[in-house]
């Protein structure tokens, strides 16, 4: 079991605002120095310069977080004049107030599992910032657990987050392991609010389940369809997870892309346990061999829906030259999937074959940014997009129960559209449909890339337009 308790840290106002004074001294002592020895008038040492430009780098730093955390704090007391039945709002909730994490800590998911977990643990520690500025008598503590990205585990810790009685769920990250707690979520009545779970089926309104991510079938799907299109691709082979997301996914993708005029070819479902893909690396090399003899390499694709069981197959399909000669398109099950990039073999052979990558687009502003440098910082790597999801799910379930004066999962769920509504996350503005999931929006694209120093690294690429049904691909 992973328990962490929160602590007032980075963007404590006391703590910072020593800090840049303190700053702020030691570079004014310099530079007072540095006057007297002009007027003598020696030069000032490089050492001392040195220390001067760090120190004024650091006191600029500090003053970029206390505004930042000053305006979001400003922000959020504006907002919930808006949400709540009153200004200023206060409590009668005292103590700890503990969310359940469901975090992919462990198997096939397990970078995005750490990106969001560290994205969590980062709003906890803004959020108990901001009910101290508040003058709240409660804080919040994220109670993690390691699904493994297997659905019998994630059940398993949702009993036992509902045995201590914890009922407010951050995640799943999985449409599987969503499937597998819905029923006993409703039937407890255990609020669960996923970063990333996409698939069509599990788009159902009035269950205790949201999704702060859009459904496969309006958001990825259709643009998958049209990236492939606008790519000159007119043959698509998918090879898919044989589950209700992977499948979901595959028929989303394949729809548009025939409405648009592209043909979709048979393909290969395999078991989400595989662990080896020699066969199905195999039969995919003899149906791209048939496909390229009949239509041309450069009209055909292979679109690979996955989670990261990606690097056993691109390790498989790595043996056969004929599978490095079309293009290769991937997923957010694999978007920005650290582990990739990580193995030479895997990332040499997505590099050759492009494997550009959808994933849903958060609004770049600056809480943005502050969330994507925490997980450079912690992690040495970018966030995922549902990183910044997880962010804002820690934040409205706050701001819900501030709303609502109560931890409730059924208030909280009737409380919970209208609150994000009136709040701008690190995802942007999160409005929901009738089933509870985020509407549809745009799409970055990532793709693997190798540096001048011969290293690998994601990359974002292009960007799939929502309203104009377009893409736009970065130099």
């Amino acid at each position: 079991m992973y328990a962490l308790k929160t602590q007032e840290g980075d963007i404590d106002l006391s703590q910072a605002s020593k800090s840049f004074v303190a700053v702020a001294l030691i570079v004014g002592l310099i530079v007072g120095v540095g006057i007297g020895w002009l007027a003598k008038p020696p030069e000032v040492p490089p050492e001392i310069r040195a220390q001067l430009q760090s120190l004024q780098s650091e006191r600029d730093a500090l003053q970029t977080q206390l505004n930042a955390t000053q305006a979001s704090i400003d922000e959020l007391k504006a907002a919930l004049i808006g949400v709540g039945p009153e200004a200023p709002i206060r409590t009668s909730i005292t103590g700890e107030v503990k969310l359940g994490g469901l975090f992919s800590l462990s198997g096939a998911l397990a970078s995005y599992g750490e990106n969001e977990y560290t994205a969590a643990l980062l709003a906890a520690e803004h959020v108990n910032a901001f009910l101290k500025a508040l003058g709240e008598g409660w804080t919040l503590t994220i109670v993690a657990e390691d699904t493994q990205t297997q659905p019998s585990i994630c059940l398993e810790k949702v009993e036992s987050f509902a045995a201590r009685g914890i009922k407010l769920l951050i995640g799943p990250l999985s449409s599987a392991e969503v499937r597998a707690i819905k029923g006993y979520c409703d039937a407890n009545k255990m609020l669960a609010i996923s970063q990333s779970s996409t698939a069509p089926d599990l788009a159902i309104a009035g269950d205790y389940i949201f999704r702060f991510c859009p459904s496969d079938k309006f958001g990825q799907g259709p643009a998958i369809g049209r990236i492939l299109y606008e790519d000159g691709k007119r043959y698509m082979i998918p090879v898919s997870r044989n589950d209700a997301w992977g499948v979901g996914l595959e028929e989303a993708a394949a729809k548009r892309f025939t409405e648009l005029g592209g043909t979709v070819l048979p393909g290969i479902r395999y078991s989400p346990d595989a662990k080896e893909f020699s066969a199905e690396a195999a039969d995919l090399a003899s149906k791209v061999q048939s496909a390229v003899a009949k239509y041309g390499a450069d009209k055909v694709c292979v679109l690979h829906i996955s989670f990261e069981e990606v690097n056993a197959f691109f390790t498989a399909a790595s043996e056969y030259e004929v599978l490095s000669s079309v293009k290769w398109y991937g997923s957010d099950g694999t978007c920005a999937a650290g582990s990739m990039v990580e193995d030479p073999v895997v990332a040499e052979f997505a590099s050759k074959v492009g494997y550009p990558s959808t994933i849903f687009a958060p609004t770049e502003s600056a809480k943005w940014n502050m969330v994507r440098q925490n997980g450079i910082k912690v992690l040495g790597r970018e966030p995922e997009s549902y990183s910044y999801a997880v962010y804002d799910i820690v934040w409205a379930y706050a701001l819900s129960i501030l709303k609502t004066n109560s931890t409730n999962p059924e208030v909280i769920r009737e409380a919970l559209p209208e609150v994000t509504q009136s709040f701008f996350g690190a995802s942007g503005w999160i409005e929901l449909n009738e089933a509870g999931d985020r509407k549809a929006g745009d799409y970055v694209i990532w793709q693997i890339v190798k540096t001048d120093a011969g290293t690998y690294v994601w990359k974002v690429v292009g960007k799939y337009i929502m309203a104009t049904d377009s893409v736009e691909w970065f130099g």
